[in-house]
């Protein structure tokens, strides 16, 4: 069964393409309507999140709350990667590199650009206040890419579990969360588990997805299968077991998070193919196509250019409408086209280090001493973070770490497949066209 399901090609599906570009979209809208820093008499600066102070926001976020469907599509691109770099004769460790420096590098520019920016800003005399607040805003960001390179880096391991047993071992990371979720309260650290064990259970929904699984269900039972998720969500915040704000639910993760993967999952199939022919039409593809490539630096610069924006605002005589406004509301536009226009040329410039540093075939990868090595100083400064707050220096601290881990992760060596027996002399040179050449420098996606 697990050498059928690999020797499936893995196409490129533009329904899922186009539901990651439409939640990434749906990310920065919702950063621009939270984000409202306040200068006061006194000169302390405060923040508000407008969005979560509204009362119709608690029901809207049900829907408008898609981190759950992001590691749904993590965990098919995911562990479709994984099975074309294993075919290849790739190992977990090859994996957890390639991972590690499309996530790390644009990462470490980040931090260290805003490290030396604030430095800048605090030596000309802007209020600590101010830099704090945008150091805060580079923070938020970091939480989403530690669980999601967790998630991804345990691929390799889930993926060999999956393709054995994998209902149960849904079911075992299921018991693991509500487990979690029982003793929190006894335990409040032990809730910071579930960033492990929710967002793995909800990635092992986007394996069930490459399997076929949601794909084989009728209609109607995907139907049921959202409704019924939901109605398990309504009763568990109805009775007090859970905050009903699942902006609340999500730091740390519990069980809700889960269930709104379930019920985005099975809405996702039902929807699946209108969305696949909305992400066929040509146009939309090229966006798709340019976006995708640059989505980790669009996720992690759009909140520190809208806080930056923000804060300098604070500084001039610019209208300030008070938050909850209608004025207010309407500046939400402006303030996203403003968004939007830093963030195109912060990816001209910087999207580039989501392409992969390659090197010649016949070079080599790191060690496995090295891989480890590397993810553990990479999650070393972002425990930190998300333990104690990030701070100016620590800005600077996890700058260092990451580029640390980006030395010791080295060049990428261009695989090369092993020839195949072949039967027809047309496939034969289909395969053959297939190979790299000797030598040759490339930027394969695995």
């Amino acid at each position: 069964m697990e050498r059928a399901r690999q020797s499936q090609p893995a196409q490129r599906d533009p329904a899922i393409d186009l539901v990651r570009f439409v939640c990434l979209l749906l990310v920065v809208v919702a950063h621009c309507m939270m984000v409202s820093p306040v200068l006061h008499r006194d000169g302390t600066v405060t923040t508000e999140n407008t969005l979560m102070e509204q009362a119709w926001f608690t029901p809207v976020v049900w829907l408008l709350m898609i981190v759950p469907l992001f590691f749904v599509l993590g965990g098919v691109t995911g562990l479709q990667s994984w099975r074309r770099l294993k075919a290849r004769g790739g190992t977990g460790f090859d994996f957890a590199q390639l991972r590690l420096l499309r996530l790390v590098r644009p990462a470490m520019a980040l931090l260290a650009l805003m490290w030396a920016g604030l430095w800048a800003a605090l030596l000309l005399g802007v209020h600590p206040q101010v830099i704090q607040l945008m150091t805060t805003g580079a923070a938020m960001p970091l939480w989403f890419l530690a669980a999601f390179l967790t998630a991804q880096l345990s691929i390799p391991l889930l993926a060999r579990l999956h393709d054995r047993h994998p209902l149960a071992t849904f079911g075992a990371l299921v018991a693991l969360i509500i487990a979690v979720d029982s003793l929190r309260g006894a335990i409040p650290l032990l809730a910071f588990t579930n960033l492990i064990f929710v967002w793995c259970a909800v990635q092992q929904l986007g394996f069930f997805m490459v399997d076929g699984y949601f794909e084989h269900r009728s209609r109607p039972w995907l139907l049921g299968m959202a409704v019924f998720s939901n109605l398990l969500l309504g009763l568990a915040t109805g009775v007090g077991l859970y905050p009903g704000n699942m902006v609340v639910n999500i730091n740390p993760p519990n069980l809700c998070l889960l269930l709104l993967g379930v019920s985005q999952a099975a809405t996702l199939q039902l929807l699946r193919p209108g969305v696949r022919w909305l992400g066929s039409v040509r146009w939309v593809q090229r966006v798709i196509a340019v976006a995708g490539r640059r989505s980790m630096t669009v996720y992690l610069w759009h909140l520190p250019l809208l806080v930056g924006m923000s804060a300098l605002l604070l500084l001039t005589d610019f209208p300030k409408p008070s938050a909850g406004t209608a004025e207010w509301w309407w500046a939400r536009i402006p303030v996203f086209c403003a968004v939007v226009g830093l963030l195109l040329p912060t990816v001209a410039l910087l999207g580039r280090l989501e392409d992969r540093p390659t090197a010649a075939s016949h070079a080599r990868g790191p060690s496995r001493i090295a891989v480890v090595t590397a993810a553990v100083v990479v999650f070393v400064p972002v425990a930190d973070a998300a333990f104690n707050g990030l701070t100016l220096a620590l800005l600077g601290g996890g700058a260092a770490c990451f580029a640390l881990a980006v030395l010791l992760l080295g060049r990428v060596p261009t695989p090369v497949l092993p020839p195949a027996p072949v039967e027809a002399s047309g496939e034969r040179n289909h395969q053959l066209s297939a190979l790299p050449e000797q030598g040759l420098r490339a930027n394969l996606e695995s």
